[in-house]
């Protein structure tokens, strides 16, 4: 039985700090960085992927608009406005998130540059045959996924009505299933993968209007699926991260912000799937997916303590009244910009609700938060768009709040929701918060939820279910014959695996591997070795570490080619210059690559000294040290002497060597 809500000794008032804090506790929440795989393991945690890659084609999918361009400014050539509205599938039913957008009557206003966008982006013109070029880097990373490919390429369309496609829905298709991926520690399988059109970029989302750009619509992107089998939150961002790593390894996706992100899926023991949407960095996957299963479970609580309080949960009712401005002192802002603005102020009674509405559901949030966010969403009402009984920091005092609850004939266990809004919003926000607090009795609704970098997430729409996926009429199958695919496989790239455990035998540190698979530098490493006969571990260490650092504190002056690499080594061994210099030289090429790198030697100072003469300094330093050191000794001796004849040393000597010399003169 969960801890009881309503422990106050007046059974009158709750304080919603107290009770914050109290529910946390009794849902056993505990930061991410203090859970362990027990912690997991006890509520059920659940996850998968649906990991999204742009393709690095020339044109768009399904016509021969530039892929790639994108419109940062604010210029545009046209706008067009269009209203969706639902379709039937072919059982003859509506799809769930359809109906729901539906409901928001929103205004979707379309920003184009002719550049860019074409009569088919607008739904004007059927679409082109697919790019055969996205095709086939698509069936190349299929391959690379251990996936059964199709023997007939079926394009078929999933309905979309935020209005991020202006047709209404999205052109997809699957081209392998039921593939697996090996990682260091475990295998991870692949339902499947697909490729599909690329949305619309939002603007803005203002009460009933959404504007997009449509630039990036219809670029081709690849759709890698996964099972739920990842079971803590650090392994869904492993998972993600090579699956990432695989796509990058062809050299055929795109990069930078943007090309890829990825969906989370995420549940817990008696919870639901809830796809966490559109998560931009990996980094964030672990607080996400933690924060995610702990608000389910948090859910899973509020469900039992409420089917504790209303045996039938089908006789719950809410109800309202309508609030006269002029009868109350408000002086909350936002409520008395309403009332110049002429909206409507509502109050809602929810019976058996006291103590639920400041529960816990995720750090920082309660489950009025979850209400409030689909009052946004639905409703179109911006916030802040309502208070509570149980607020934090009550925006109506005591005693308007005694005179609300006296209106609407309030029980000792209820608690009640004061919000505001226009007219034509009032009636779909009551079946909102209706609809809302009546899930709660079932637990966790399905739902797609929007995320952000601190950990926590806000609701976008409700999981879309199989009824919004239906054939397209307008392409034609496309057959996969066993000999284009077996040519496809011919050159593929090594597997991310081979490379991981090729880099442990090499002896790169483990912490340079992620900024290497990242950047695909693999095969410039896997070149320079036989070619230049450079040492593998000492190039590794140079890219994950030198490069990363340089490639964080240094901006360049246009986009870095990280085969300049090849070309530097090259250049200092043809000098006879030793390779430790490329670390001094390495912050000027990638700030400035055009210059040439006899140039960057003379911005650096270098100078080339024999050995004997380097060496010549040591017993003047050594000299040198015995009369200034405050702290004597043989180590501090060493250190400094080489610190003294590190600059002039690096590129005509190897500083391990130096060292093992400065130690023996010492």
């Amino acid at each position: 039985m969960p801890m009881s809500i309503n422990s106050s000794p007046d059974n009158k008032m709750i304080n919603p700090k107290k009770n914050y804090e109290r529910s946390k506790k009794a849902v056993g929440y505990v930061p991410r960085k203090e859970a362990t795989q027990k912690t997991y393991d006890q509520i059920g945690f659940m996850s998968g992927l649906e990991v999204h890659q742009q393709l690095l084609t020339k044109k768009k999918l399904f016509c021969h608009c530039p892929a790639g361009v994108y419109n940062d400014s604010d210029d545009f050539d046209a706008e067009v406005i269009r209203h969706m509205r639902p379709t039937l599938s072919e059982l003859g039913e509506y799809d769930g998130t359809a109906l729901m957008e539906f409901r928001t009557r929103k205004e979707i206003v379309y920003r184009l540059k002719n550049e860019t966008t074409c009569t088919y982006e607008v739904d004007d013109t059927p679409p082109f045959p697919v790019d055969r070029e996205a095709l086939e880097i698509a069936l190349e990373i299929s391959l690379l996924s251990k996936l059964n490919i199709v023997g007939e390429v079926h394009i078929t369309r999933k309905q979309y009505l935020d209005g991020s496609i202006p047709t209404g829905f999205q052109r997809t298709c699957i081209l392998g299933v039921e593939g697996e991926l090996q990682l260091p520690n475990k295998k991870v399988r692949l339902i499947q993968l697909s490729m599909e059109e690329d949305s619309c970029r939002e603007i803005s989302d203002v009460g009933h209007v959404r504007v997009y750009k449509t630039d990036r619509l219809g670029m081709p992107l690849i759709e890698t699926v996964t099972y739920p089998d990842m079971v803590n939150p650090d392994e869904v961002m492993e998972v993600c991260d090579y699956i990432r790593f695989l796509n990058r390894s062809t050299g055929k996706v795109r990069t930078g912000m943007g090309a890829g992100r990825q969906d989370v899926n995420v549940s817990c023991k008696g919870g639901t799937r809830v796809e966490i949407k559109g998560v931009a960095h990996t980094k964030w996957i672990p607080e996400l997916t933690h924060n995610e299963c702990f608000r389910q479970w948090a859910l899973l609580k509020i469900k039992d303590e409420l089917n504790s309080r209303q045996k039938d949960a089908k006789k719950w009712k809410m109800n309202h009244e309508f609030l006269r401005f002029h009868s109350y002192d408000f002086t909350y802002e936002p409520i008395r910009n309403a009332k110049k603005q002429m909206h409507k102020i509502v109050a809602v009674n929810l019976p058996e609700f006291k103590g639920l509405l400041s529960h816990f559901t995720q750090p920082g949030k309660m489950f009025a938060n979850e209400i409030s966010e689909r009052l946004k969403v639905i409703a179109c009402l911006e916030h802040p768009n309502m208070t509570h009984s149980e607020a934090f920091e009550p925006v109506i005092s005591k005693d308007n709040f005694g005179k609300i609850r006296e209106a609407l004939n309030a029980g000792e266990n209820d608690a009640q929701i004061v919000f505001w809004g226009p007219e034509d919003d009032i009636k779909t926000a009551l079946e909102t918060i209706e609809e809302r607090c009546q899930m709660a009795f079932e637990g966790v609704p399905q739902e797609t939820r929007k995320s952000f970098e601190d950990g926590s997430t806000i609701f976008e729409r409700v999981l879309p279910g199989a009824d919004r996926m239906y054939p397209d009429t307008d392409s034609a199958p496309i057959p996969l014959a066993n000999d284009y695919i077996e040519s496809l496989g011919k050159d593929l790239p090594s597997d991310i695996i081979d490379r991981y455990h090729q880099m442990k035998e090499w002896g790169i540190p483990e912490d340079c591997f992620t900024y290497i698979f990242k950047k695909n530098l693999y095969p410039l490493i896997e070149k320079m070795v036989p070619e230049l006969k450079v040492d593998a571990k000492k190039i590794g260490v140079f890219l994950g570490q030198r490069l990363k650092y340089v490639e964080g504190h240094v901006k360049a002056a246009e986009e870095f080619n990280y085969n300049i690499i090849y070309k530097l080594y090259e250049f200092l061994l043809k000098k006879k210059i030793h390779p430790a210099l490329a670390y001094r030289m390495i912050p000027v090429i990638y700030e400035h690559p055009k210059m040439d790198f006899e140039s960057v030697l003379d911005i650096i100072n270098f100078k080339k000294i024999n050995k004997e003469s380097l060496l010549s300094h040591i017993t003047f330093l050594k000299e040198k040290f015995e009369e200034t050191a405050v702290n004597p000794g043989a180590k501090n001796e060493t250190d400094w002497i080489m610190g003294e004849l590190q600059n002039v040393a690096m590129g005509n000597i190897d500083l391990t060597e130096l060292s093992k010399l400065v130690e023996q003169a010492v």
